[in-house]
């Protein structure tokens, strides 16, 4: 069975976008010595998850209907997308999949069927129901320096109570921390 890993960055207080689904440089750090190991770490993923609302982010910052994320492709232009929306009506395409149907169907077929590293890139409510069905098995948090008091939470509206094992903790000049969790399901 494939890793699903959520690999993502975060305010300090858990957030992954403020109100508006902002999650820009005025709320996180995009430069700084965390960048080559961000960069390196997507290098070693196979597919790419997201929620409609993360793609419909880079549709508003000029990203065509059907293109991959830009910094994935840039860092790993094999990486197959899937975003999860009822909503956008845009055909699929080789590199990026537009899934209707049940996410969590979907994503529990995905896992025993392919053999590589599966990265949730972003969605906090596909997040929370992935988690509530026990399909995250790693957390990899980029906690940025910042508190922002409200916005779209790490998980959506999952009230889960789960366990972490840290795996790995680093600390950047910048004040980013890098923590890898593996889940604990009870």
């Amino acid at each position: 069975m494939s890793e699903l890993i959520y690999h993502v960055a975060t305010t300090a207080d858990g957030y992954i976008a403020d109100p508006n689904y902002i999650a820009d440089d005025s709320i996180f750090l995009y430069e700084g010595d965390h960048g080559p190991d961000f960069l390196s770490d997507i290098r070693e993923y196979g597919i790419a998850l997201m929620g409609g609302k993360s793609y419909e982010l880079g549709l508003k910052d000029g990203m065509k209907p059907g293109e991959p994320w830009p910094l994935a492709k840039f860092a790993n232009p094999d990486l197959k997308h899937y975003v999860f929306s009822s909503k956008l009506n845009i055909e699929s395409n080789e590199e990026v999949g537009f899934v209707k149907e049940n996410a969590i169907e979907f994503v529990n077929a995905l896992k025993q069927t392919v053999n590589q590293k599966i990265w949730l890139c972003g969605g906090g409510q596909l997040a929370g129901s992935l988690l509530d069905h026990e399909l995250i098995d790693t957390l990899i948090l980029k906690v940025n320096p910042v508190m922002i008091g409200e916005g779209i939470s790490l998980f959506g509206s999952s009230k889960k109570r789960i366990q972490l094992e840290l795996m790995d903790l680093k600390k950047y000049n910048n004040g980013v921390i890098l923590t890898k969790y593996r889940i604990i399901y009870k």
